[in-house]
């Protein structure tokens, strides 16, 4: 019997996760009889009872593992910690305990896998959100897609079905702050993309708050693409060259006709403030990257785990 994972990272969802559990259990039962369901939650330190519940439906069904992390880490580093340990003939990449993403979903994805499809990605193409949110991330597909040398389709978050051959290339990325949507992006392979709508969230309140999303935007941006740095060389190519453009046209406005001569102390404020706003704006793009390079050299944990439950150490993957 085939086995599909499925990776479920969790924080603070006491009100969702056995729902999640249980109706996952229930679509397996009914529409996939011939797979075997292994379930993988990945706790990011809640601290409201979901590990309780979480430590009865493990010590109850041998099936789902357990990852507790000893402090939050993160959506990204949890998730991608979690998939290290899939065994799965196909995986699930991410099921959200909120059930935003429907679970219902994930029959159709392994028919289109079975039929040969290696990324089965989800679309949300309708949202029940913000129409600032929807916005938002309009603007951020549109800038990630002009940058990279890859597409990251729009609206294509983390909900994937991958092959066991698609896992194993993005298991082989070593990043400390992973973007996995990204980095399934990048990987290749056949891919299908299935459109549903992203439902609004029924219990509890949501972790993706505006600066998370932002800090999500930025990683996406800086992780995958060194536009931002060329970007810095040839805004300042263009700015010197306006400047001695300008020089020039201030010298012979001098010889030729003082009057026309651009004076006064407004020109020179206007000027130095805003090449000094500049200065800074790519003085933050060039932090950004060497931040990125300082975490990753430094060689540190993706995640430091409290512990594990029904896994054995020999089924966990570098």
């Amino acid at each position: 019997m085939k086995t599909i994972s499925v990776i479920s990272p969790a924080y603070n969802e006491v009100e969702n996760v056995r729902e999640c559990y249980e109706r996952l259990r229930r679509i397996f039962a009914e529409k996939l009889p011939e797979y075997r369901l292994e379930h993988i939650f990945a706790d990011n330190a809640s601290t409201d009872g979901t590990v309780e519940i979480l430590r009865e439906i493990a010590a109850a069904d041998p099936t789902v593992k357990l990852v507790l992390n000893a402090r939050n880490f993160g959506p990204f580093r949890s998730l991608f910690n979690g998939l290290r340990y899939a065994t799965g003939d196909a995986v699930v990449v991410f099921m959200p305990v909120d059930l935003q993403d429907p679970p219902e979903l994930i029959p159709e994805f392994v028919r289109y896998w079975e039929q040969g499809i290696e990324v089965v990605a989800g679309a949300r193409a309708n949202r029940e959100e913000t129409w600032l949110l929807r916005t938002c991330r309009s603007i951020f597909y549109q800038i990630v897609n002009s940058l990279s040398d890859f597409e990251i389709t729009p609206n294509v978050g983390e909900f994937q079905l991958i092959d066991r051959k698609v896992w194993q290339a993005v298991m082989e990325h070593d990043d400390h702050y992973p973007y996995v949507r990204g980095i399934i992006a990048s990987v290749g392979f056949k891919r299908l993309i299935v459109p549903y709508t992203w439902a609004a969230r029924k219990r509890g309140l949501s972790k993706n708050n505006l600066p998370r999303l932002i800090d999500q935007a930025l990683n996406g941006i800086f992780s995958f693409t060194n536009a931002p740095m060329r970007f810095c060389i040839y805004a300042g190519f263009a700015l010197a060259a306006i400047c001695i453009a300008y020089a020039i046209f201030a010298t012979i406005s001098f010889l030729l006709v003082p009057d026309l001569a651009p004076r006064g102390t407004a020109t020179i404020i206007v000027s130095l403030f805003f090449l000094s706003g500049l200065q800074l704006a790519f003085i933050g793009m060039l932090g950004e990257y060497v931040t990125s390079i300082h975490s990753q050299v430094r060689r540190g944990p993706l995640v430091v785990e409290r512990e594990r439950i029904n896994i054995d150490d020999k089924s966990a993957n570098p």
